[in-house]
């Protein structure tokens, strides 16, 4: 397999002992004696004294190693690279050094045809996988071969790192990817035969938050691998009853991360992180009907978004949603300033299956003022203390009258009755490469 860090054949200098349990004193030493020593590699895997300290995490070797213009990437047996094997085994810190060191993120082993990006995501490392990806976005690799050609990229037999993240069970891995423009639909196959999708393997893996990932960023239920097998027969084959429901095209399509959304021209990080946790509380309400084998309805609302305190002091003010007015507003439109839940923010957007044939093309807009949404931000809550007040100040009392009169006035939500029923939905916010030798779209 070429991972082994064995040190056999090289007892009699001690170099890769030394490297391998980070005695910096024998290597001093030893470099002294003959600096050519370093070039030395183990008998059958062709290790570097690089390779080893990174699969072994020994930063302090590593650096020392790379200050002294040791090629960064400098090949073993299978052609992989020190990164390879550092973002194997998920060592973080070795992985970072090798990056700034200028280590090439574009190079592939002759194992099976994977980059360093491909072993982040199978062994699930998700800091490595981030730290690859960070450096791949302001690398030569970004200007000359494509950033989001670099995410999808294909090793020997077809796998995008987004099908070994979903095949090993690794989520979070799954939705930084999606996150990066993964294509949820990859499939294996190539040249417009069929494979498996991310999906499929997810379904194979059995793993509940995978699939509940590639559903939620617009995974095709009906996509059939190169047998002919959509995911729900793939899980049902693999004893995986959960996953299966889910996966039942008959059930409940769940709902995918509004497209339109996309076209906003910056969505600020908190309100995303919102948005998509208010989503994912939807989907997992949906859940809970279907695994019991009932027919679909909406749950109802929590009294507060995810991720918004329940115990909202009396003097700060919150303002209820205008379109549902169950929903404590938490997303704030720019510029125009009007508010809205997370739930219906991601109504007006929303859609239940991607149709490339109707997906809308322009940015969404303002329900109030019909302006173009540009921006989304998380709303700031004010509040005011009592005690600060002046008892005599007449406009005291302007300051506790909530906002939600101005909405009203502005807009009206009468027309936006279709969306209240959505504004429901949210419940409460809330090694070795084993069986390599698998095809990966073989189930």
């Amino acid at each position: 397999m070429g991972q082994g860090l064995s040190c056999r054949g090289s007892h009699e200098h001690g170099l890769f002992t030394a490297v391998q349990h980070g005695d910096l004193q024998t290597l001093q030493t030893l470099f002294e004696r003959d600096p050519t020593v370093v070039h030395h590699t183990t008998a059958y895997d062709r290790h570097s004294a690089l390779h080893i300290a990174a699969a072994n995490g020994q930063i302090e070797i590593l650096s020392m190693l790379l200050d002294g213009s040791m090629n960064p990437d400098v090949l073993n047996r299978q052609k992989q690279t020190p990164l390879m094997l550092a973002a194997m085994h998920g060592k973080i810190a070795c992985v970072e050094k090798l990056l700034e060191a200028g280590a090439n993120v574009l190079m592939f082993d002759t194992l099976y045809g994977r980059t360093c990006l491909h072993y982040a995501a199978y062994y699930g490392h998700s800091a490595c996988l981030k730290a690859i990806l960070s450096a791949a976005q302001s690398s030569p690799v970004a200007a000359s071969w494509g950033f989001a050609r670099f995410v999808n990229v294909r090793d020997a037999r077809g796998a995008t790192p987004l099908h070994l993240a979903a095949r090993q069970r690794r989520p979070e891995c799954v939705h930084f990817l999606l996150d990066h423009g993964a294509l949820v639909c990859a499939s294996t196959g190539g040249y417009g035969y069929p494979g498996s999708t991310p999906l499929h393997l997810a379904a194979r893996g059995g793993s509940m938050d995978c699939v509940r990932e590639l559903l939620a960023w617009g995974a095709d239920r009906l996509q059939r691998d190169a047998t002919g097998r959509i995911p729900y027969v793939v899980a049902l084959k693999h004893k995986h009853g959960a996953c299966a429901r889910l996966l039942n095209p008959t059930s409940a399509e769940p709902l995918v991360w509004p497209s339109p959304l996309k076209f906003i021209s910056e969505l600020n990080p908190e309100a995303k992180d919102l948005l998509e946790r208010a989503l994912m509380d939807a989907n997992r309400e949906k859940e809970k009907n279907i695994l019991k084998g009932s027919v679909y309805s909406l749950p109802s609302p929590s009294h507060s978004d995810s991720g918004i305190d329940d115990s909202i002091s009396e003097g700060s003010n919150p303002e209820l949603c205008c379109i549902c007015f169950e929903q404590v507003c938490t997303i704030e439109i720019q510029e125009c300033g009007h508010q809205m839940c997370a739930q219906c923010t991601l109504a007006l957007c929303c859609h239940n299956k991607p149709n490339p044939a109707t997906a809308c093309l322009t940015p969404p807009v303002c329900p109030f003022c019909r302006s173009s949404i540009a921006r989304l931000v998380v709303v700031k809550m004010e509040s005011y203390d009592d005690t600060d007040r002046d008892v005599g100040d007449n406009n005291s009392s302007k300051l506790s009258k909530p906002r939600k009169s101005r909405n009203l006035n502005e807009g009206g939500s009468s027309s936006f009755k279709g969306l209240s029923s959505f504004g429901k939905i949210g419940g409460r916010g809330s090694g070795r490469i084993a069986a390599e030798n698998e095809w990966v779209d073989k189930q």
